[in-house]
Formats: structure tokens, C-alpha cells, sequence
């Protein structure tokens, strides 16, 4: 009996034939093209199995292969049925490469133009020798899926001015000045969290997302063309929009790009469908290539946006540290489905909170090597004494986006030296990264070493980036600034969050990575320096000193993990009910160092 995975591509197969077409091109992603979709656009999950927010999938008659990166190595092989389906790293084998190899010449290979960016088509474009890109007039897999979730129906909700620090007509007033710089008449935007920060809006369509989906065109007028139901706009949210913001029905999205005939349009081809790009040159619009105009502004965070995740920090790190001390006194026992339950449950008992920012990841032991490991009630495991557990988590809070991770050993005895050894290796790379002070025009980039460089001495490395931007009240993962071996030309700037995560993974024993969020702010100038800028690190939580190597980390980023710790008590401590800030207390006590 065949797998539902190999019933499903034996179906696409079958559609394949029927359409004349040769292959297909599968990527997760939506119409929108965030990293989190909603049900109704799982088509890669659906198709494969593989739920990672990062993939693609390649069908062909003969051959069918899924692709991810590093972090999801594991879960790929775990998820993805290996009688039918290829599991390929999607940088050592690119998608194009194998596609080629596997085509033969005059092979027509059918894509989805409204899922695909122009960024995601080249590759294929520029690898095709055995094979031309057919765009298909509707997506196949839809064809397919008889029980297809519904569009998400949730509202647009009001994002006020005393979280948001600057009104949506000052901010689309500031983006029509950039496109009249750059001689554009519009510009078309897709990203659901650029929209939500352009018109100070949010809403709840995606999980863990606070976005309402919905494309729009910023007019270098400042006016806007808004595209989604229109009940998803109650009249308090369509009041607040004001009078230049014009709703439109999803349907007449066409029609508006062809009412630019003859203007120059703006489209990012990363961030936007390369349906967008041929629609507009099919109407005779001249079609700019350029970034998505919200993304720098929208990372830059205002001063009121940077005191709002101090509070959004603030308010996680209660919850944080009741779970930790709970972890550490009653967790005996527990699940890893209970402890992300339990950490839950502390973040809901506080003021505002929103949801998780991200499934948690929740690993104990062998599961913690599990780079984007999502514990379901089929992999669950108790959490032993004497292992590595591993918890990354965040929240949405009004004020803010929180993302963090803490390695912890569940005791009674001391780990070993070796374990020790690689997390003392992964702190001093956090604390390296978190004192860094660098000039004005440095990339992320050029900062990712600093990271790694205690477990490059040991032949030691992780293979994920470094840092990834975050949101406020938004997306968890927010471009354009990043810090990652990957080059990136976007250098950081006051106002931007990042990650700080370094990592080790030994497969099939534990995981250690170590997150905190930091905040970047401008160095007090000196006389006769260059403009400089240093991080302030917003997470909340301590470092679990048992795993702690205190010789090997050494004097001075003793002193650092001590300042930080202390930090972290005065803070936190007066929030904690008596046992845990008791607990608390001895977790934050000065570091030893032999």
C-alpha cells in the first residue's frame, strides 16, 4: 500500500501528464511569500510531509526529490517518505543543478508564477539547457487537494501610535519620497509585514505572525491601493486607514496593475511574485527592479519602538525565569510537549501577551541536535537526568518580538568535561558577539566570526547563520540585515534587532545554542573616530552555569557573564514570586573562575 506522500505524487504525476508538462517546481511559500504560511497554502507539507518553513520540492516522471538547508537536515529525513522522494541540502545540491542533470533535452517544467519570486525563477532560468519554465495558469497541487483549508477570515486590527512611535501618513509620506528618487510610480508590495508597518495595522492570519495578508501598491502620491476582502476591514480599522488608502477586492488586483500602463513600477524581486513583474510588462508598464521600500525603514526601529521591546523583553524574561525555575524544581519527569505547554502557560499569565512568536522548539537530549526540531506527540520524549535540554522560544507582545534559547542540564550530576568544554565554547561566542563594537558601514557579515571563533579552535562549527533580524510586533525573522557567513551589503544601524545565537550540535546526543536579542545603538562619539556602534542585548534570562567551563571562560568574560547576570536579578528579580526569585538569586551569583 502506497504512503499518502507517494499516493499524492503518483496523482501530480498522473495531472502532469495530462497538463503536458514534464515536471513541476513545488516551494513552500504562498502568494505572499512570507516564511509562515497559512494552512491553506501548505502545499509543499501537503505534497511531501516535510513542515520546515524552509524547502522545495522537484517532481518529475522518474524522480522526485525535496530540498532544505542545514537546519533542517534531520526533520528532512525523519518526515519525507525515501522509497519516492530525494532528500538533497538545498546549497551542496541547488534545485537548478539537479534538475538539469535529471531532464532530458526539450523537458517542459511547469511553475506556479504567483508563488515563485523572480529571485527563486533565475536560478532555474539561468541553469535551463535540457529544459524550458512553462508558467501554469493556476497551481496543480490546488487541482489535488480536495480538503484544502479556507483563506484565513481573520480582521485587521489597529496597531495605536504609542506602540507604532510615527503615524502611517508620515511613513508612506517618507517611502513616495524614495520613489520619486528613484523615478518610480509606484511600487508594489507583497510582504504582508511590510504592509502591517506601513499602515500601522496587524492582524492574525498566519500562526505566530501578527499580519492581516494583503498586497498593496504605495503610489509616489503617498496614496495606496489595498487589496483584501473587505470584510476583513471592520469600520474602525477603515477609518483609521483614512481617506488615500483605496480597498480593493483581491479579484481586481489585475486590473489596477494594468491602469499603470505606460508608468515604472517598482518591484523587489525577492520579496514579491514574479507574476507581478509579467503581468505589469504584459500591460506595457515598465517594470524597476528594486527592494521592497518598507524593509530598512521598518528595521530601523523608532524610540519608541526600541522602548516598547524593552518592555516586550521585560515581560518574557518573568516568564522566562518562572519556567526555568520550575524546570529546575518541579520539572522532573516532564515531556518536552509539556514544557513548551508549561513555558506557555507562564508567558499567557502576563499582560498583553499575544502568542508565541514561533512554534517552540522544545529538545531533550538526542532531539536538541535537531537544529528547527518541532516536537509533535509522535516524537515526544521525557526529559532524563543527566542530558541537554534545549528550549527556543519567543512571544508577540504589542510592544514587541522576543526570541531566545537556553541550553540546560537536567542534573543531578556534573556533565562532563567534554559537554563543558563545547558549551563554555558557544557562551564565549555569544559574549564575544554581544561586546562587539564596530564602525559605521560594518555588515553582519563581517561580524559572524566573532561568533564562531572559540569553536573554530576546536574544529567546531554550526551550521546556520548567526543572526537574524526581528520585528516589532511582527515577523521573528525580519530582513534585510542579518549576520551570517552569507555575504550581505546591508550594513547595521542604530535601531536594528538582531539575534545573537550561536550554536554545537552532536547528532544523536544533544544540541547547545545560546540566544539572546540585541539592539543596535550608536557609541558616544569621540573626538577624531570614526561614527561607531555597539549592542545592546535585550534577552532577559541566565546562562545555566552548571554546563560552564569556568576556567576555560576566563577572566574577562567571566566579569561580562557576571555584569550580564546581575543585570538580569536586579530586573527581573523584583517580578518573581519568593522561590523563584530565591532560585533566581543563586542562578545570578558572581561566577567563580579557577
Amino acid at each position: 500500500m502506497l504512503s499518502p506522500s507517494a499516493s499524492r505524487l503518483e496523482a501530480l504525476r498522473t495531472l502532469l501528464k495530462h497538463e503536458g508538462l514534464d515536471g513541476l517546481i513545488v516551494p513552500h511559500g504562498d502568494e505572499f511569500l512570507g516564511e509562515y504560511t497559512p494552512a491553506c497554502a501548505e502545499r509543499l507539507a501537503w505534497l511531501t510531509n516535510f513542515t520546515g518553513s524552509a524547502g522545495l520540492a522537484l517532481v518529475l516522471a522518474d524522480h522526485a526529490a525535496v530540498f532544505s538547508d542545514g537546519r533542517y537536515t534531520t526533520q528532512l529525513e525523519q518526515q519525507v517518505d525515501q522509497t519516492c522522494w530525494a532528500c538533497e541540502h538545498i546549497y551542496q545540491n541547488p534545485p537548478p543543478a539537479w534538475l538539469q542533470a535529471h531532464t532530458k533535452t526539450g523537458a517542459r517544467i511547469g511553475y506556479d508564477p504567483r508563488i515563485m519570486s523572480q529571485a527563486e525563477l533565475r536560478p532555474f532560468q539561468a541553469a535551463a539547457q535540457n529544459y524550458s519554465l512553462v508558467p501554469t495558469p493556476t497551481n496543480l497541487i490546488d487541482h489535488l487537494w480536495h480538503d484544502r483549508p479556507a483563506f484565513p477570515a481573520g480582521p485587521a486590527v489597529i496597531h495605536p501610535l504609542s506602540y507604532a512611535g510615527e503615524s502611517a501618513q508620515s511613513k508612506r509620506a517618507r517611502l513616495a519620497h524614495t520613489l520619486q528618487h528613484l523615478g518610480q510610480n509606484a511600487a508594489v508590495l507583497s510582504d504582508s509585514a511590510s504592509i502591517a508597518w506601513l499602515l500601522n495595522i496587524r492582524g492574525s492570519d498566519i500562526p505566530c505572525t501578527p499580519v492581516v495578508l494583503a498586497f498593496a501598491l504605495l503610489h509616489a502620491d503617498a496614496t495606496l491601493d489595498l487589496f483584501l476582502h473587505a470584510s476583513k476591514l471592520p469600520e474602525p480599522v477603515r477609518a483609521w486607514l483614512g481617506p488615500d488608502i483605496r480597498v480593493h477586492e483581491p479579484t481586481q488586483l489585475e486590473r489596477v496593475l494594468a491602469s499603470l500602463s505606460g508608468k515604472t513600477v517598482g518591484v523587489d524581486p525577492a520579496t514579491n511574485a514574479v507574476w507581478f513583474a509579467q503581468t505589469l510588462s504584459h500591460h506595457n508598464a515598465t517594470v524597476q527592479e528594486s527592494p521592497d521600500p518598507c524593509l530598512l525603514p521598518k528595521a530601523l526601529k523608532n524610540p519608541t519602538e526600541q522602548d516598547g521591546t524593552r518592555t516586550a523583553h521585560l515581560k518574557d524574561g518573568v516568564a522566562l525565569c518562572r519556567f526555568l525555575h520550575w524546570l529546575d524544581t518541579e520539572g522532573q519527569g516532564t515531556t518536552e510537549l509539556k514544557a513548551a505547554e508549561k513555558l506557555e502557560s507562564f508567558r499567557a499569565e502576563g499582560a498583553e501577551y499575544c502568542g508565541e512568536s514561533f512554534p517552540a522548539i522544545s529538545g531533550s537530549g538526542p532531539n536538541g541536535a535537531v537544529i528547527h526540531y518541532r516536537v509533535t506527540p509522535q516524537t515526544d520524549r521525557t526529559l532524563q537526568q543527566n542530558e541537554v535540554y534545549l528550549i527556543d522560544s519567543g512571544g508577540q507582545y504589542p510592544q514587541g518580538t522576543t526570541d531566545v534559547t537556553r541550553t540546560i542540564w537536567t542534573g543531578p550530576d556534573t556533565p562532563a568535561p567534554a559537554l563543558k568544554e563545547n558549551f563554555t565554547r558557544v557562551l564565549k561566542g555569544n559574549l564575544r558577539l554581544g561586546r562587539a563594537r564596530f564602525p559605521k558601514g560594518t555588515t553582519g557579515s563581517a561580524l559572524d566570526s566573532l561568533a564562531r571563533f572559540d569553536l573554530w579552535q576546536a574544529g567546531l562549527d554550526y551550521d546556520h547563520g548567526t543572526g537574524h533580524g526581528v520585528g516589532s510586533f511582527l515577523s521573528v525573522h525580519e530582513g534585510p540585515a542579518r549576520i551570517s557567513k552569507i555575504p550581505n551589503a546591508i550594513a547595521l544601524d542604530t535601531g536594528m534587532i538582531l539575534s545573537n545565537e550561536p550554536g554545537y550540535y552532536q547528532p544523536g546526543a544533544y544540541g547547545i545554542r545560546l540566544e539572546t536579542l540585541v539592539l543596535v545603538q550608536p557609541l558616544p562619539a569621540t573626538e577624531g573616530t570614526r561614527p561607531s556602534y555597539q549592542f545592546e542585548t535585550l534577552t532577559l534570562a541566565p546562562f545555566d552555569r552548571r554546563l560552564i567551563d569556568a576556567k576555560s571562560l576566563g577572566t574577562e568574560d567571566t566579569s561580562i557573564l557576571d555584569a550580564y547576570h546581575a543585570r538580569v536579578l536586579h530586573l527581573i528579580g523584583p517580578h518573581l514570586p519568593p522561590t523563584a526569585k530565591k532560585w533566581l538569586e543563586t542562578t545570578c551569583a558572581p561566577l567563580k573562575s579557577a
